[in-house]
């Protein structure tokens, strides 16, 4: 018995790195999968149908059951064809886990408008249309009277949860994710639907530019390995898991829980501030430095 027995996934960005270590674990843990990816370059640029088609013939291999798709996870019909693919070949569909992304770093007084754009496009925009038309889906089947028992998994990251200079639009896109996923969590759990995110750090072709590394393998358990990542993703696709809203930092054997933005302090007055008062009261917040260190 898998811990995914039964259940349909749709992967997004599976055909290499993190999504394809997920597409893996969760055909030999009893998932039939659809294998989404573009297949297009770190930048985004191109397409090959190649990346997908290979995850499937692997899990085919393996004994499992899947199906590439190779539709742009940001546009519109293509989003719902993607959901579409799940339904029509596998009769159904309860999880959802949105991993595409690409890179375009540059400082922000270099940054220009289209590397800015097709960053937000593909993470931000990305997440919403696949989870949109999965959302409507899920809605039309709890309001007919069926049980959905369903899981989103989002992709955040800690360059913008905890903040990454040279990366102000993947930062701003994962932010936003995080937010996202609370957000639906909320709107959909009426429908049966949980959704979690995880900020995940793991050694792909997208972080090596980073100063990671993709080869030389450590001696005992390589805690960049990507397929570290995947069984928290599995468990949060479960059918039984009970976490819902949460963000999660994935490294090696760690899995951190965030708390979300949080008030922590305050100066309050009991008529409107003039702006001295406030200098007097608030210029103490310059002093703050929030701990922000990823724990590696």
């Amino acid at each position: 018995m898998g811990a995914l027995d039964g259940r349909i996934a749709v992967i997004t960005g599976a055909g290499r790195g993190i999504g394809r270590e997920h597409a893996l674990l969760f055909a030999k843990e009893g998932a039939k999968i659809v294998v989404n990816d573009l297949g297009g370059a770190a930048d985004g640029e191109g397409a090959d149908a190649t990346p997908a088609q290979q995850v499937v013939n692997e899990i085919k291999a393996l004994g499992g059951e899947a199906v590439a798709n190779y539709d742009d996870i940001a546009d519109w019909e293509g989003g719902q064809r993607l959901i579409n693919t799940a339904i029509e070949t596998f009769g159904d569909i309860h999880v959802l886990v949105n991993n595409a992304g690409i890179l375009r770093d540059r400082v922000i007084a270099n940054m220009t408008a289209e590397e800015w754009d097709a960053v937000i496009r593909v993470h931000l925009r990305g997440h919403f249309v696949p989870t949109r038309w999965a959302a409507a889906y899920w809605r039309e089947q709890a309001k007919s009277g069926k049980t959905v028992n369903a899981s989103i998994i989002n992709t955040s990251s800690t360059s913008g949860l905890l903040s990454n200079p040279g990366q102000s639009n993947y930062g701003a896109a994962k932010t936003g994710i995080a937010t996202f996923t609370e957000i639906i969590d909320k709107e959909l759990r009426k429908y049966g639907v949980r959704a979690n995110a995880i900020a995940p750090a793991a050694l792909t072709r997208l972080t090596a530019p980073l100063g990671g590394r993709l080869s030389e393998k450590p001696e005992g358990f390589d805690k960049g390995d990507p397929g570290n990542i995947s069984p928290m993703v599995a468990y949060l696709a479960m059918a039984d898991c009970p976490i819902h809203g949460k963000a999660f930092f994935v490294y090696g054997g760690e899995v951190h829980l965030f708390q979300p933005y949080t008030i922590v302090d305050k100066v309050a007055v009991d008529h409107r501030w003039s702006v001295s008062e406030l200098k007097a009261a608030a210029d103490k917040w310059g002093d703050i430095e929030w701990n922000q260190s990823i724990p590696m």
